[in-house]
């Protein structure tokens, strides 16, 4: 099969939670305790289906994952997205935060070529600032985008394109959306970039991530220049 010769790269959209912090059992340790507050304890089916649910819906706003859980109370869903992002917070206050080794480096790296970095997050905005004030990474992106920034969080484009429009690039072909869940890689083919890159250090699997539409597989965020670097770069999948 022949494959096309991918556009040169301006901007990588990239996933904050996972892919750039690393810390998965921070976020579940935060949705257990939403739930719980709500009456959905551990050790009962209730709770089990629940965080089957979160497993699959990670990537998506928290807002929309609470309203999944708890579809037919919005209060009950706010009240256990309220207690989420201070669970967050609280955790970050208390131990701090620490990137996977070379992430730093890669965003220096990216963005000493010329590419534009934004960090897409399904977290509110409030906690957002926490975590890029706590990492100090204010001055090493260009962006960062949440779901209050662009109307809706993934699977749909909204934030990449809000990204596209904020730093001025002028065709989505020129963007990279990088991530560790299905709901990255649906957001990026529905934005139109020209590379959909699926991490595999995160909460879906391989196949989860191609389901979704990546267009490549990486190991690890630290074999991304290598890709986003290489203007006629191949997939790294198959087929899909």
């Amino acid at each position: 099969m022949t494959v096309p010769t991918v556009a040169p790269i301006r901007l990588v959209c990239l996933d904050l939670a996972v892919t750039t912090i690393g810390d998965i059992a921070l976020i579940e340790r935060a949705f257990a305790e939403a739930i719980a507050t709500q009456g959905i304890v551990p050790g009962t089916g209730a709770y089990a289906r629940a965080m089957v649910h979160v497993h699959r819906s990670r990537g998506r706003s928290t807002i929309d994952v609470f309203r999944g859980i708890f579809p037919a109370n919005e209060a009950q869903a706010q009240a256990a997205n309220l207690t989420f992002e201070r669970s967050c917070e609280g955790t970050i206050e208390r131990a701090g935060l620490a990137p996977p080794p070379g992430t730093t480096e890669v965003l220096d790296k990216l963005r000493g070529s010329g590419i534009r970095i934004c960090l897409i997050t399904g977290l509110s905005r409030t906690t957002l600032s926490r975590v890029l004030g706590t990492l100090g990474w204010v001055d090493k992106v260009d962006l960062a985008v949440c779901p209050e920034d662009a109307g809706r969080g993934r699977p749909w484009p909204d934030m990449i394109l809000h990204s596209v429009l904020r730093l001025g690039i002028d065709d989505v072909r020129h963007v990279a959306v990088v991530g560790e869940t299905e709901s990255d890689m649906i957001a990026g083919r529905r934005a139109g970039a020209g590379i959909t890159a699926g991490i595999l250090t995160g909460a879906h699997s391989k196949e989860r991530l191609i389901s979704g539409g990546a267009s490549h597989i990486l190991p690890a965020i630290t074999t991304l220049p290598d890709l986003i670097l290489t203007t006629d770069a191949q997939p790294a999948v198959g087929t899909h």
